[in-house]
C-alpha cells in the first residue's frame, strides 16, 4: 500500500541547488507544459495570483504527475489557510512578509499537529492519501519544510533569529517588497537593494541556512546562482511568455 510521498524538494535543500519557475497565472495546463522543460520545482502562489483552492490542487497533480516538486505560498501567515492548503496536499509552503522570530515559530506550528503546533486534524483528506496512508501520522512532519520570506529592512535586520527557529528550513529574501521598504519601489536593482540582499545571503551562508530567491533579470540569475543560492526561480510563467512573445513579434516586425 502506498505511504506518505518524501518531499524530494526538502530532501535536496543545502545539499543541491534546486532551479524553479513561479506559477503566477492560474494555468495548470501551462504549468504542466512548462514543467516538463527541466526546472527542478514549482512555486505554486496564491498571495498575487488568482490561484484559489481548486486550482492549487490541479497545479499540485500536474507537478505530481511530472514528477518536480511543488512549493506553494499561502496568501498569508494564516493558521487556516495552511491547513486547507496541507490537506490537499502541500508539503513545502513559502510563508510571506515573516517579520520576526515569533512569526516564523507561528508559520511551523501551523504545520505541526497538536502537541507540537496547531493544525486542525484530518485522517481522510487529499494530503493524507484520503486515509490510506497508514504512515502519515508518523511521517508527515518528516516530509514537510517551512520556507519564510524577509521581506523588510527590520526582518532582514534579524535574519538570523528568524533562521534559528526550530522547523524553519530555509529563508527566503523577496526583492520586491524589501525594495519598497528601502525606497526603491519597482527598483529591484537599486545599488543599496542589491547590498542589502548580497549582506542577507551571506549572513545565511554564514549560518548555514538554505536560502532562496525569485528574479527575472538574467544577470542576476547568473550572479546568484554562482553565489550559491540555494533554490532559485528563474522567471514566472507570466515573464517567460511576456518576454518570448514580444520578442518574437519584434523580430517578425523588424524583418
Amino acid at each position: 500500500m502506498a505511504g506518505t510521498p518524501h518531499n524530494s524538494f526538502k530532501k535536496k535543500l543545502g545539499r543541491q541547488q534546486q532551479l524553479g519557475i513561479w506559477s503566477t497565472l492560474a494555468s495548470p495546463q501551462l504549468a504542466e507544459l512548462l514543467l516538463g522543460c527541466g526546472f527542478d520545482w514549482m512555486l505554486i502562489d496564491t498571495e498575487h495570483s488568482p490561484n484559489d483552492l481548486s486550482k492549487v490542487i490541479e497545479h499540485l497533480r500536474a507537478a505530481e504527475a511530472r514528477g518536480v516538486p511543488a512549493v506553494v505560498r499561502p496568501s498569508w501567515n494564516d493558521t487556516v489557510e495552511v491547513k486547507r492548503l496541507m490537506d490537499q496536499g502541500a508539503q513545502s509552503l513559502l510563508f510571506p512578509y515573516v517579520q520576526n522570530p515569533q512569526e516564523a515559530a507561528a508559520a511551523v506550528a501551523a504545520t505541526r499537529f497538536p502537541p507540537h503546533g496547531n493544525r486542525g486534524v484530518s485522517g481522510g483528506s487529499r494530503g493524507a492519501g484520503y486515509g490510506l496512508w497508514p504512515d502519515y501520522f508518523k511521517r508527515y512532519a518528516d516530509e514537510v519544510c517551512v520556507l519564510v520570506q524577509i521581506e523588510t529592512v527590520s526582518a532582514l535586520a534579524q535574519i538570523e533569529a528568524i533562521a534559528a527557529v526550530p522547523g524553519v528550513d530555509g529563508v527566503f529574501i523577496g526583492p520586491a517588497d524589501l525594495a519598497a521598504d528601502m525606497g526603491h519601489l519597482g527598483n529591484l536593482q537599486h545599488a543599496d537593494v542589491q547590498q542589502a540582499i548580497d549582506d542577507g545571503f551571506a549572513r545565511l551562508k554564514a549560518i548555514g541556512k538554505p536560502s532562496g530567491y525569485l528574479t527575472t533579470n538574467e544577470d542576476e540569475i547568473v550572479r546568484r546562482i554562482a553565489a550559491g543560492v540555494d533554490f532559485v526561480a528563474v522567471t514566472t510563467d507570466g515573464a517567460l511568455i511576456a518576454k518570448a512573445a514580444s520578442a518574437l513579434m519584434h523580430r517578425l516586425r523588424q524583418g
